[in-house]
């Protein structure tokens, strides 16, 4: 019997109610006012002190790309005038190199034309002379625009770059 009474007086002792702490409905007043309470001292920690430090950041980090975005927009327009002055030179070096070689050729035509008209006798050695004469200014109008294109490529890049560049370094780069 002993044994069927100690049975009995552990069913017969109340259940504790309870459970999860959070779940316990008789808490939810308190619960409630504390959550709102931590909400806003939150926030107002969040809107007085975090936001102006994020908001100066991202205002701060807009400020450098935007600025690095005109400073790249305003190399690559320097760039592109620096790129069409250098075609512009190119272009130019190149007609005068023609004019040059085109007055040379005239003059060399007209010498040939008169050795000719002279005697036939001494055509072949004015030929020879003249043939001579046409190589040696072809080297010279070839060197001088040579030079022509090294000096431009010398003040080019001076002013895109500010180095100064040795005529040799120039040659070296035009192939020369």
């Amino acid at each position: 019997m002993q044994e069927h009474a100690a049975t009995t007086e552990m069913t017969e002792a109340p259940e504790k109610e309870g459970g999860f702490p959070p779940f316990d409905t008789t808490t939810f007043p308190t619960q409630f006012f504390w959550l709102v309470v931590t909400f806003a001292f939150l926030f107002t920690v969040m809107w007085r002190l975090a936001g102006p430090k994020i908001n100066a950041a991202i205002t701060n980090r807009r400020g450098t790309i935007n600025g690095a975005i005109a400073e790249a927009t305003k190399a690559r327009g320097e760039a592109e005038a620096a790129q069409a002055g250098y075609e512009t030179a190119l272009a130019g070096a190149r007609s005068r190199g023609n004019a040059l070689a085109e007055e040379t050729r005239q003059k060399l035509n007209a010498e040939i034309a008169k050795a000719k008209a002279e005697a036939d006798a001494k055509a072949s050695d004015a030929m020879a002379a003249a043939e001579a004469r046409i190589a040696q200014t072809r080297e010279t109008a070839k060197g001088h625009v040579k030079t022509a294109a090294r000096d431009a490529a010398i003040a080019i890049v001076e002013r895109l770059t500010g180095d100064k560049v040795s005529a040799e370094d120039a040659n070296a780069a035009l192939g020369n």
